[in-house]
């Protein structure tokens, strides 16, 4: 037989995830100023259990007030591009109208999925290389980080930029209870705001997480014909609040986070966008810039449970 059409259905099926629970959690900072930004740390001075005088008592020398200390982090630019003959652009194709608007709408997806596995790898923040690189979370948090195995270590203090880094452990063990219970009393007696925080693991660290004893199943029940509600409905309760658990795909597998998002935000120097490119032919090209930065406020009210097999 001749003469017979073919058969090119207009389904096209793409099942990359796309979401970024660490940036959808996160606020947005104000713009900075400059590619290098700054800001304080401050901390109360030690509990003083000591701290009775005689009746009449005489002050002679005084303590200083110490100044906050300044710290800061770079801007990181991202970029994702493409290019279009104008053959490709005036052909008639199966499943979508044009192929430059599609690839300017999945290049931006993929750009967000870039930003969001930065975040959580290491990454060391710093000027001194071409390109710049921000500082992630690995490069923070230092003070709450339970499970620290051989090998490990934590990230120096900023001076004044967080330029370190985790070193991982050569040994890393499975995931249990009690490393989590540890570093929540860790976190919490160095002030860290426990209740309402999440807990961000990949997906089989989720599933070890299901047999811990403070996991607590919510039920709502949603009227008809509203939405169901999207997210995390798995808690874990413990001894100083109620956690969220959230599933983050493009997290490392050894790292269970414990995260106060209230002290977590990106800053755009150029927030993202489309800058079309000179044409040197018979194509059409484009760029979708981010120039970006990860600021955590203060990192002890972030924790860690490090080195997780």
């Amino acid at each position: 037989m001749v003469g017979i059409r073919e058969d090119l259905s207009n389904l096209i099926s793409d099942i990359s995830p796309t979401e970024v629970p660490f940036q959808a959690s996160a606020g947005k900072g104000s713009k900075p100023d400059n590619r290098f930004y700054e800001w304080q740390l401050d901390a109360l001075q030690a509990v003083d259990t000591s701290n009775a005088r005689n009746e009449g008592n005489d002050h002679t020398a005084f303590n200083a007030t110490p100044q906050p200390t300044r710290v800061g982090n770079y801007c990181q630019i991202s970029d994702k591009d493409g290019i279009f003959s104008g053959t490709s652009q005036a052909v008639k194709v199966a499943g979508r109208k044009s192929d430059k608007a599609r690839a300017i709408i999945r290049r931006g997806l993929e750009l967000r999925r870039d930003v969001e596995a930065t975040v959580l790898q290491r990454n060391t923040g710093a000027a001194s290389t071409d390109p710049r690189r921000t500082a992630t979370m690995l490069s923070y948090v230092r003070t709450n980080v339970g499970n620290v195995v051989a090998g490990g270590a934590n990230p120096a203090a900023p001076n004044p930029t967080y330029a370190g880094n985790r070193t991982d452990g050569t040994t890393p063990v499975a995931f249990t209870e009690t490393m989590l219970k540890t570093t929540l009393a860790t976190a919490f007696g160095n002030g860290m705001k426990i209740d309402g925080a999440v807990i961000m693991v990949d997906g089989p660290q989720k599933q070890s997480m299901s047999a811990f004893t403070g996991i607590a199943t919510r039920y709502r029940e949603v009227p008809k014909g509203q939405a169901a509600i999207v997210g995390a409905v798995d808690l874990y309760v413990s001894d100083f609040g109620e956690l969220s658990i959230v599933a983050n795909r493009f997290q490392r597998h050894r790292d269970a986070w414990i995260l106060d998002f209230d002290l977590i935000r990106f800053r755009d120097l150029r927030p993202l966008f489309q800058k079309p490119l000179a044409p040197t032919g018979d194509a059409d090209k484009f760029l979708l810039i981010r120039e970006w930065s990860l600021q955590v406020d203060n990192e002890a009210g972030q924790a860690l449970v490090a080195d997780l097999a």
